[in-house]
C-alpha cells in the first residue's frame, strides 16, 4: 500500500514538471535596435506673412477709434489695389485703451485713448513685398511686423524630409549592426514625430508717419526655409 502511494506521488511530480518549465521566463529570439533621426529639406519660400497696423490717439475714445477706422480703411484698400486677395487679408487684433499720466504722490490722470487695428497679410508675390509695405505705410500704416517666410504647399518638402530621416536611420542602423557583428534583417516599425519648420523672426518696425512719406520701398531678401521631420525606427538585427 505504501509503495503504491509513493508511485502516485512520483507520477504527479513528473506531470507537474512540464507546467513549471512553461512558466519560466522566455528569452526573446530577436535583437531589436531603436533609433531616432531627423530629416531635413530646404526650399526657396514662395509666401511671406506680414502684419500691418494703425495706431491712433485722441482725447476722446470715439475720436481715437474714428480716426483709426478711417486710416485702416485706406490701408486695406491699398492692399487690395496691390492685388492682395480678400482671403489673404485677415483682421488679427483691435484694441482701444485709456492712456494715463503718472506723477509721484498723485492719482493717475486720464489723458486720452489709444486705438489700434492690425491685419495679417499673406503675400504670394515675394518680388512685390517691398512695394506692398511701402504702399501700406503711405496709406497710414504706422506699425509693420515681418516678414515671416514659408511655403504655400509644404507637402513635397515634408515628404523629402521624411525620406531623408529614414535614410539616416538606416545608415546608422547598419553602422551599429556592423559594430556588433550583425546585420539589419528588417524594419519592425516606423513612428513619425511632428513635422517642424524652424521659426523665422518677424522683426518689428515702428514707422514714423512723417519720414515714411519719403522712404523708399524696403529691400526684402527671402533666403531659404527649412522643414524637419523626426522619425523613430525599430530594426530587427540578426
Amino acid at each position: 500500500m505504501r509503495t503504491a502511494t509513493l508511485l502516485a506521488i512520483g507520477a504527479l511530480a513528473a506531470a507537474a514538471a512540464p507546467v513549471a518549465a512553461q512558466t519560466a521566463p522566455s528569452v526573446p529570439a530577436e535583437t531589436l535596435l531603436s533609433l531616432s533621426a531627423t530629416g531635413e529639406s530646404t526650399r526657396v519660400p514662395d509666401i511671406a506673412v506680414i502684419s500691418a497696423g494703425v495706431v491712433t490717439q485722441a482725447v476722446e475714445a470715439r475720436a481715437a477709434l474714428t480716426a483709426n477706422n478711417s486710416q485702416m480703411t485706406r490701408v486695406v484698400a491699398a492692399l487690395k489695389k496691390a492685388g492682395i486677395a480678400d482671403r489673404d487679408i485677415q483682421t488679427s487684433n483691435i484694441n482701444l485703451n485709456p492712456q494715463y499720466t503718472y506723477e509721484e504722490r498723485k492719482a493717475p490722470q486720464l489723458i486720452g485713448y489709444q486705438a489700434s487695428n492690425t491685419v495679417t497679410v499673406k503675400l504670394r508675390k515675394l518680388a512685390s513685398a517691398g512695394d506692398v509695405i511701402d504702399a501700406l505705410v503711405t496709406q497710414g500704416a504706422n506699425q509693420v511686423n515681418g516678414p515671416s517666410f514659408g511655403l504655400d504647399k509644404p507637402e513635397e518638402a515634408t515628404n523629402e524630409a521624411r525620406l531623408d530621416a529614414v535614410k539616416k536611420a538606416r545608415t546608422r542602423a547598419d553602422l551599429y549592426a556592423g559594430a556588433a557583428g550583425m546585420r539589419v534583417k528588417r524594419i519592425v516599425s516606423i513612428t513619425e514625430g511632428g513635422g517642424y519648420q524652424p521659426p523665422y523672426p518677424m522683426p518689428k518696425m515702428m514707422v514714423q508717419r512723417e519720414s515714411a512719406d519719403m522712404a523708399a520701398a524696403p529691400p526684402i531678401e527671402a533666403g531659404e526655409v527649412g522643414t524637419n521631420v523626426n522619425v523613430t525606427v525599430v530594426f530587427e538585427l540578426q
